[in-house]
């Protein structure tokens, strides 16, 4: 019995050994064909993360708008008898822009200066009667009275005549006319526009979020589109106390000097506002970061070993928080750090682990300030 149980045993050990060293077997070649006939390296474009200063700003868009600007009108009927400037001339407060024909007023106020004077004529010649008492006191009160109602008509007449001769009611740049001597106006008639464009107003809208971040005197930046790669500087001298509940804007007015004049009212522009002061932050390009539902995530490459020993790059999803974005960047608060290399482009055939190579001959655009550019 020893003997057969000694026999069995050993029988048992050589099956199991030989389904042992099969697996083993099995296992070894799965392994090494499934190493043979891992997916190709992806070749991605990279970028080393650093720090770089950054200066939080509030983006918005507005209109230029004169500081004062009317339409030069008539309030009064007449015939154009002078027009004393040109086209596109800068004037000064007071001055002579039209003349009306106004010599049938000067005529009637001549008249009723006439008239004015002997009323004060007869009241003078009557209160020396009154204080003699040869006449009444009604007779010197009807008399004030008539004295009164004539210097009014004068007054009247004379407000009419001046209002025959237009003048510039500040100073500023006349617009373009189309009236001539000769011609005749009605009241509200636009002779020219008047506009005082140094200094400019520029207002623009910035969310209620962003309200926290404005107060009056700080500075701005704008760019016109007449003026590619020019900036204009300027401050903020008001913000509205009501935020409009349609768009849950506030509007603000900030003014810039424009000594040349280049700035004019009714342009675009397009606003900066600093908030803050400068910080330091790690950037990257935003073509680095893969925005989904579960979070913003981006690819680190790392070394790392492969199934045959060998030394490879592999990349590795990482989830990141963002902060702001200004051009082509993104400042990245958490998730990466200074130094590691962090991939740009080619994400989209990437899975954590996937095997890469680095090529950086054509790189995606990493521009805090983007211009477009005429090709």
């Amino acid at each position: 019995m020893t003997k057969r149980m000694i026999i069995m045993l050993a029988s048992l050990g050589v099956l199991f050994g030989g389904i042992f060293g099969f697996q083993a077997f099995k296992a070894h070649m799965i392994k090494k064909y499934m190493s043979a006939n891992m997916a190709p390296p992806v070749t991605v474009t990279t970028i080393k993360a650093e720090e770089t200063p950054w200066q939080p700003e509030l983006k918005s868009v507005g209109t230029l708008r004169a500081v004062k600007g009317v339409d030069v009108t008539t309030e009064i009927a007449g015939q154009i008898r002078v027009v004393s400037f040109k086209s596109g001339q800068d004037v000064k407060a007071g001055d002579l822009l039209v003349q009306l024909d106004a010599d049938p007023d000067v005529a009637k106020l001549h008249s009723l200066e006439a008239a004015r004077d002997l009323a004060k004529i007869v009241y003078n010649r009557d209160k020396a009667q009154f204080d003699a008492q040869a006449i009444s006191r009604a007779q010197l009160d009807a008399d004030a009275s008539d004295l009164s109602n004539k210097q009014a008509q004068v007054d009247e007449q004379r407000a009419q005549v001046a209002e025959k001769t237009i003048r510039a009611p500040f100073s500023g740049r006349i617009g373009i006319t189309t009236v001539q001597p000769g011609q005749y106006l009605n009241p509200g008639d636009k002779i020219a526009t008047l506009q005082q464009v140094d200094p400019i107003y520029a207002d623009f809208s910035i969310p209620e979020q962003q309200i926290p971040g404005l107060v009056v005197g700080q500075k701005i930046a704008i760019a016109a589109n007449a003026y590619p790669g020019q900036i204009f500087s300027g401050k903020i001298n008001a913000i509205d106390p009501k935020v409009d509940p349609a768009t849950r804007n506030v509007m603000v007015e900030a003014t810039i000097p424009n000594s040349k004049r280049q700035l004019l009212p009714g342009m675009y522009a397009s606003v900066a506002v600093d908030a803050g002061g400068v910080h330091n932050y790690l950037t990257l390009p935003q073509t680095a970061v893969a925005f989904n539902p579960y979070g913003a995530t981006v690819y680190v490459v790392e070394e790392s070993r492969g199934p045959d020993g060998k030394s490879m790059l592999v990349a590795k999803q990482r989830f990141v928080h963002t902060g702001s974005m200004r051009g082509d960047q993104v400042a990245i608060l958490s998730g990466v750090k200074v130094g590691e290399i962090v991939v740009t482009s080619g994400q989209i055939k990437l899975k954590s682990g996937s095997h890469v190579i680095v090529n950086n001959k054509v790189v995606p655009s990493n521009d805090a300030a983007p211009k477009p550019v005429d090709e």
